[in-house]
């Protein structure tokens, strides 16, 4: 049995439709069939994510979506990376706070080989003893090199400081401790844990019809385990707002990382939100603040805010780098400019240009495959319907004056923001 839904003509130039496929054994894809390139792109995504590491073990996510290519099946390390590359197969894995993600491109002739890979990726993973600790080697040197690098401190250290005592506190990469103490039956363990069919989310854009992909799905995800056994995560909301912490590094510049609670997707206010920030500091070379820190006062190269709804906290967060001696000028022109947006909200006008772009701009999510199947998935995690990209830009365009004022006085609380600087700053 395959059963299909059509969300209509897409927002973009793909002319394709969205197909709600489900294949025999009850494993669903998002599907849009597009045979004038002979491609095929998938994406995977697994709810879970470091989020889920486990006391003594951060970066235990992150390490196991550093295995997947290193060996699966009848497959070393080198063999499977020279199969894919024959054949020029693209496979690539990659974890989050919430989720451990797949991507796969192929060219349609080897579509065959190439699921065939994923497969043993995903379902046979051998943790190859001399693999672990290649990949080990690897992450650790990372770690080591973000302890000196002015972005990862300042990062990091806001988000120990806003998620105290919660899972999004935990690095995504890891802390070495934690990465030095994960063994292969770690690795093993938590991926029997957590690569399961209950918790994963298919989209497939290319040259493959629905009746073939339904039967290619149960072949590639068959194996895996019917459900995950995943830690129950708390909502939470940032803490620390109105602190100010210093992480002292020797360097001639200050990078700062500023924020504050946010709005999850599914909040009614989120689309409001989203219509300010850009107008505030999410929009680039128009924001506020990049006006008003960049072009006016030279302060910075680029500065810029967003909101980021994790599955289980809403984040309000932006950043910029600016020489040490201007750090509390920078600072105080930021702060200055998130509390303009909250008393007073964006003018008619800059809401009418935010609209335009943020409607007009969508269309660049569709321009290749691996996009489209990107955003196909970022859909389905955070469930918003088969028929979104259709309704999108009508959402948008309906956000009024007053809405957006309602989300800048509901976002932007006076002194209610966390601020984290790597450096040397003065003027603080």
């Amino acid at each position: 049995m395959i059963t299909l839904r059509t969300a209509g003509q897409q927002q973009a130039s793909t002319g394709s439709r969205i197909q709600r496929v489900i294949s025999p054994g009850g494993v669903e894809a998002w599907l849009i069939e597009e045979k004038a390139v002979p491609l095929i792109a998938m994406e995977l995504s697994f709810e879970g994510g470091a989020a889920q590491d486990p006391a003594g073990k951060s970066g235990l996510s992150h390490f196991l979506s550093g295995m997947f290519d290193e060996g699966a099946g009848p497959y070393d390390a080198i063999a499977f990376q020279e199969a894919a590359d024959e054949q020029a197969i693209v496979l690539r894995f990659s974890q989050s706070r919430d989720a451990i993600t797949a991507s796969l491109k192929t060219l349609t002739r080897h579509r065959g080989k190439a699921f065939e890979l994923l497969r043993l990726a995903l379902a046979e993973p051998r943790f190859d003893a001399d693999a672990v600790e290649r990949v080990r080697a690897q992450i650790m040197g990372g770690i080591k090199r973000g302890a000196n690098d002015p972005n990862t401190q300042s990062g990091k250290a806001w988000f120990a400081r806003a998620f105290e005592n919660h899972p999004y506190a935990n690095p995504e990469p890891g802390l070495a401790e934690g990465v030095g103490a994960v063994t292969a039956d770690d690795l093993r363990a938590f991926h029997g844990r957590l690569i399961a069919r209950s918790n994963l989310k298919i989209s497939v854009v290319g040259a493959i019809d629905a009746a073939t992909l339904a039967a290619e799905l149960d072949q590639l995800f068959g194996q895996l385990p019917a459900s995950a056994a995943l830690t129950p995560v708390p909502a939470a909301a940032p803490l620390g707002m109105g602190e100010l912490q210093v992480i002292d590094l020797d360097i001639p510049q200050s990078t700062l990382r500023f924020g504050m609670p946010g709005l999850l997707r599914k909040d009614e206010d989120f689309i409001p939100a989203s219509v300010m920030n850009h107008i505030l500091g999410g929009g680039s070379f128009t924001s506020r603040i990049w006006q008003e820190v960049r072009e006016k006062r030279g302060l910075a190269y680029s500065v810029n805010s967003g909101l980021y709804p994790f599955r289980r906290a809403g984040v309000f967060y932006g950043g910029t780098a600016t020489k040490n001696e201007r750090a509390g000028e920078a600072l105080t022109v930021i702060r200055g400019e998130i509390a303009r947006m909250g008393s007073d909200g964006p003018t008619e006008e800059e809401l009418d240009k935010a609209k335009r772009y943020l409607i007009g701009s969508y269309a660049l999510r569709f321009d290749t495959s691996t996009k489209i199947a990107s955003h196909l998935t970022s859909m389905q995690v955070d469930d918003l319907g088969i028929d979104y990209t259709d309704k999108r830009n009508s959402l948008f365009e309906a956000v009024t004056l007053e809405d957006a004022r309602r989300a800048a006085r509901r976002l932007l609380l006076p002194g209610q923001m966390l601020v984290t600087v790597a450096g040397k700053p003065q003027g603080l």
